[in-house]
């Protein structure tokens, strides 16, 4: 049985409000160095204080040695089985622009990048290019590229676009292009799917077209396509726990999967203080669930950077003061995945968890961190565990049978 339909049996609107802190990318491996991960390291009096008052765990995202990306990862937080629900990091990119997405669209992350004079990819990131010459960039696509169906290509942020796909007969079952390490040449646009084909086609037309454009480009002289996705809408927080959501983030993506589950996405607070600042404006009775996000913990892991990793980790820290005044029936630090600095990727490590309400049964855990929360009183888990623990201290689930 799915647990997850259960919850939605149980749910009603009466409880309590729920604040996700979300890390992106929290999770590390010890650095031998640094004497320790990331969050060991760290400065963090408040996260070690709000722990020892709090049942703490690690949460395994999607499974057993499973790399989880960010959408998957965020999907199983929000209750989401990331197994059932498998969304495309372009659809989330497109929906985190406030693109206007229709049912049967093709959407595709982009990465601009950088080839070698070989032809293989040298810069995945193409140097995190400016988002103004991304957008210029992308005019002249827009003004120089012609397809048979219609498409729309669009900034993101920095390296980041988003290509879209309009017409009949498309279909979303398309190799990535990124081959996800340097020293390769970008894969093809290979169909997954007989009937994929054509949608295949197009776009290998475009890549074919783009690339003349950017020829001569220092450094975004190529794109990478990944995630190709179709879209289809997916039942709301409200419909299936009665939770009425609003997501605080910057960045595209994780406003994207906000506004695809039905949350309010309000603009851009711009930068960690604005988060939590927005938090504790929109803080009352138009909402029940709180999503805040925190990306530089995972931008600086894929950068391979430990020490700036840790001073986004003791950033937030010194910020969690401003969602702790909010007093919330159920506060919540967790992260949709583990980035070690030592790896400078994303990877399938256990992530790190406290859930504080009053109804907690407070363990011995004194710091917050990998290994400290393995002995907290919620061990280690299925990531999909959590909206319901979440629900449940809220007060927000009814009692099951008689």
């Amino acid at each position: 049985m799915d647990i997850t339909t259960v919850w939605e049996d149980l749910a009603w609107e009466q409880g309590g409000k729920i604040v996700y802190l979300i890390l992106d990318g929290l999770g590390g491996l010890p650095d031998p160095e640094q004497g320790g991960t990331e969050l060991q390291v760290a400065h963090t009096p408040h996260l070690d204080q709000l722990a020892q008052s709090s049942s703490c765990g690690l949460l395994e995202m999607v499974g057993p040695g499973i790399t989880p990306g960010s959408g998957p990862g965020h999907l199983t937080l929000f209750g989401y089985d990331p197994l059932q629900y498998r969304i495309g990091r372009g659809v989330l990119a497109a929906l985190g622009i406030g693109f206007d997405l229709k049912p049967g669209d093709i959407a595709a992350r982009v990465n601009f990048a950088t080839l070698d004079s070989a032809g293989k990819v040298c810069d995945r990131r193409a140097g995190r290019i400016a988002t103004d010459d991304n957008q210029q960039i992308c005019q002249r696509i827009r003004e120089q590229v012609n397809l048979a169906v219609d498409y729309y290509f669009e900034t993101v942020s920095e390296h980041r676009a988003v290509l879209v796909l309009r017409g009949t007969g498309l279909r979303g079952e398309i190799q990535d292009t990124d081959p996800q390490q340097t020293g390769r040449s970008p894969l093809p646009p290979k169909a997954q799917h007989p009937e994929a084909e054509q949608t295949a086609a197009h776009v290998g037309a475009f890549l074919e077209q783009v690339q003349r454009i950017l020829n001569h480009e220092e450094s975004a002289n190529t794109i990478l396509l990944r995630g190709f996705e179709q879209y289809q809408p997916l039942p709301s927080l409200v419909d299936r726990f009665k939770l009425r959501g609003i997501c605080l983030a910057d960045y595209p993506m994780y406003r994207g999967v906000s506004r695809l589950i039905g949350m309010d996405v309000p603009p851009p607070p711009g930068g960690l203080q604005g988060r939590f600042e927005g938090l504790k404006h929109h803080y009352g009775a138009d909402y029940d669930f709180y999503f805040l996000h925190v990306k530089q913990s995972d931008s600086r892991g894929e950068d391979s950077d430990f020490e700036a990793k840790v001073a986004a980790i003791e950033a937030f820290d010194q910020l969690l003061p401003i969602a702790l005044s909010l007093n919330p029936e159920v506060l919540v630090v967790a992260s949709d995945h583990s980035t070690p600095a030592t790896m400078g990727q994303h990877s399938w490590h256990p992530v790190p968890v406290l859930i504080h309400s009053p109804y907690v049964r407070a363990d011995p855990v004194k710091h917050f961190d990998e290994f400290a929360c393995l002995q907290g009183s919620l061990g280690q888990r299925p990531g999909l565990d959590l909206m319901g623990l979440a629900l449940a201290h809220a007060g927000r689930l009814k009692k099951y049978g008689a």
